[in-house]
This record gives C-alpha cells, structure tokens and sequence, in this order.
C-alpha cells in the first residue's frame, strides 16, 4: 500500500523508519520530512494546511493511508477531512483532539467520568486566576489552555513565578493558546510517559517511558519539548499499567464515545505517579517526541499493521511485541534553546549508525550540500542496551562523535533508572 506521513520531526523520523520495514508497505511519501529521513521515504512538499491539497496528492498517488504525526494537524481536523474524502487515517477527529488542544477540555472531562488528576481551575482573566493562585499558594502549575509547543506550562514554586506565567498567557507569550488558562494543584511524584492505540471501542497497550522536560542536568531551568527519554520506565511497574489502564485509559475511552467523540489514535498519558497510584497531568494525541524514538526502538512488531488495524476499527486483531532491552535517547539541540538560537549552523559530521544505534533527525536541512541545523532540538541520538547504564553508555559515545561546534545536550539523560539499577 502506499502510505503518507505528515511531519519534519525526530517522531516522524523514528515512525518512517520504523513503517519502511513492513512488508505491507509499497511507497512511502513523507511531507515534509527532513533531512535525515530520505532513506525510508520520498519527501514531497506538501501544504499540509491545505487538507484539499493533501487529499488531492493522496488521489494523484494512490495514497490510501496517511498517518499524522504532530499535533497541529490533527487539531485542525485533517483527519475528519481525509475520512470525509474516503482516505483511511491514523489520527483522532477535530472533536477528540480536544484532549490536546485545550487542557481545560481535558480537565472537564476528568471531572466528570472521575479520573485521578490534579484539582483544577479555569480562567479567561488575569486578575481572577491571580487571586485563585493566592489563595492557593504555591507550588502550583499554570498551563496554557491551547497547544504551545510544550512551552505553555510553567511548575512555579514561587508567588512571583506563578503570577509571571499569568501575565505571559495572556499578554501573548503562547498566542491564541493563552487566551484561557488552567491552574491546576501541584502533583508530588515521579512522572511518566505511557501510551495506548485505541480505534474507538479497542484498546491496545504499548510501552511507558520516563522524558526530561527540564533544559539542564539535574532537571534544572526551563521547560522544553523533552530533552531526552528512555523506555521502559521502571516506575510503571506492571500494576501501575494496570492501574493506569483501568482507572485513567478506559474511562476515558468510554468518556469520549459517550460525549460522541470516540477516539482513534494514540492516546499519550502524561502521568504523575503518586502516593496514591496514577494520576493524569495530561493527554496528548500523537506518539511523544523524543519518546517515539525509544518506543520504536524496542517495537518488535510491525508498526504499519497496528496503526492500519486502529484505523479500520479491528485493533483487537493485532499484539504489540517489545524488546526486552532498554532503549534511550538524548536530543542534541543549538545552543540557546528553549530561547533563541542561531539557525543553519553546520553538522560538520555525524557516526554511523551500528547495531543498536540510530540517529533519528528533527530539525536538519541539507544545503549546498551540507547537513544544518534549522530547528532547537536538532538530533535524536538513540541506543539500546541490556540495562539503562548500558544504553546510555552508547548513546553518549555517540554523542561525542558528533562533529557539531552549536550543540549541546544533557548529559544525565537516565539519571533516575540507573539510580534504581545502583540501588
């Protein structure tokens, strides 16, 4: 079959990499793609705003599946389109992709089919949320109702660091997406990353994760998009899966087919792990970035016939195997990031690939002939190993052979695992 991906990002380079190993597959298209994922696909440019454009190349190629890898798209409704237009697709509809594009939707949805999260509030005003936040005290979390390219929420664990966060949401730090803001109670635990397919009415669990939100070693500075992460996360245990799936993933399934947005895709739980078990922080309805790099390290089965499954409504028709080793990955970004940064920086060199290890690109671009960085977080540089030392061993070597004089990176990616291993 001939299948297009949507997207430019390390996600969308582990998801290519990963469907160009199916049997099923006949031409993969990419659009846009980057440039480090010219072996799996054909790149097109495409407009992917434009979703006549985008069923009109499906037509003209014979396209008959398309999987949508951000979530910008998916908020946009191209899934309802490409459905409407006859093309099978994996991705939720505008309605269900609420989950991600509004926080507070999420909330209420918490609220009312009584799944574990933090209490909350919403606001469309700055002087109400303030005096919500005084009241409350601080730590406290305020988050950015619409997506913001996971910089829209601030853990403030001071007054004046919450109140800052209030005024950049609504004076136009995040645009459109601080217009409401959600203030939520601060969640004390470990956090992980765990994530389900569902076509709707099936569920299918995959694999947990543990991502490194913060820019520096030891979790210090600001919020980026994820520094790093590693799979499994010892902290999901298989109770805490259970749990999960019983209390959290299937009222939530259940939720949105009640409330008559049932969802197809994949559902990515943002979990604290508390005293009291499981609780959300929140969704997201599209494979994480860096997780998706580690998860698709560690998928023995055939991605391309699960994702097919989900959407044809008969994902009780296919198991997800895994690999029992550990995968991690450090995200190699330009200097400055999450701030600004310079752009087109040479990639003067990268190593190659050996069994175990993959580079997956994010933000790269070939020009007259050399490999720039045009993004923040430009490489997604991945291992496997029988312990989360032994992974992140490799992975760091082949960092260090990275020949690119504007990046930088973490250098404890996994510090949590292998304290456990230590122990």
């Amino acid at each position: 079959m001939n299948v297009l991906l949507i997207g430019s990002g390390g996600r969308e380079h582990a998801l290519a990499w990963k469907m160009a190993q199916s049997p099923l597959l006949s031409t993969l298209y990419i659009a846009p793609g980057n440039a480090g994922m010219h072996d799996c696909g054909t790149l097109v440019s495409l407009d992917v705003d434009n979703h006549d454009a985008v069923i009109a190349f499906c037509n003209e190629k014979a396209v008959t599946f398309v999987i949508v890898g951000p979530e910008a798209p998916l908020v946009a409704g191209i899934a309802d389109d490409l459905r409407a237009a006859g093309i099978k697709v994996f991705g939720p509809s505008a309605a269900a992709a609420q989950l991600e594009g509004s926080k507070g939707f999420t909330k209420d949805l918490c609220a009312k089919y009584n799944i574990p999260t933090g209490a909350y509030q919403r606001f469309n005003n700055a002087p109400k949320a303030k005096a919500y936040v005084r009241q409350q005290g601080v730590p406290i979390v305020i988050k950015a109702d619409g997506l913001a390219a996971g910089k829209g929420v601030t853990v403030a664990m001071t007054l004046d660091e919450a109140l800052n966060a209030i005024d950049d949401c609504f004076e136009g730090a995040y645009g459109e997406a601080g217009a409401e803001v959600v203030v939520e109670a601060y969640l004390d635990g470990e956090e992980a990353s765990f994530f389900c397919i569902s076509d709707g009415k099936n569920l299918l669990a995959l694999a947990s994760a543990q991502d490194h939100k913060r820019v520096g070693d030891g979790d210090t500075g600001p919020n980026t998009g994820g520094m790093g992460a590693y799979s499994p996360a010892p902290v999901m245990t298989e109770a805490m899966v259970t749990r999960t799936m019983k209390e959290i993933i299937e009222p939530t399934v259940a939720g949105m087919a009640a409330d008559g947005h049932p969802f197809s895709g994949v559902f990515f739980a943002g979990l604290m792990i508390t005293e009291k078990g499981p609780e959300l922080i929140e969704y997201n309805v599209r494979f994480g970035d860096p997780e998706c790099q580690v998860l698709m390290m560690r998928l023995k089965s055939d991605l391309l016939e699960i994702l097919l499954a989900a959407a044809e409504g008969r994902l009780n028709e296919v198991t997800a195997e895994w690999r029992d080793e550990t995968a991690l990955t450090v995200v190699m970004a330009s200097k400055g990031y999450p701030g600004s940064y310079e752009k087109n920086t040479v990639i003067a060199a990268l190593p190659e690939s050996v069994d175990g290890t993959k580079i997956f690109h994010a933000g790269t671009a070939l020009k007259d002939g050399q490999l720039v960085a045009t993004g923040g977080r430009v490489l997604n540089v991945t291992a496997t190993g029988a312990s989360v030392m032994e992974a992140q061993t490799r992975a760091y070597a082949a960092v260090d052979a990275v020949q690119w004089e504007n990046g930088f990176c973490r250098r404890d990616i996994g510090w949590r695992a292998i304290e456990r291993e230590k122990a």
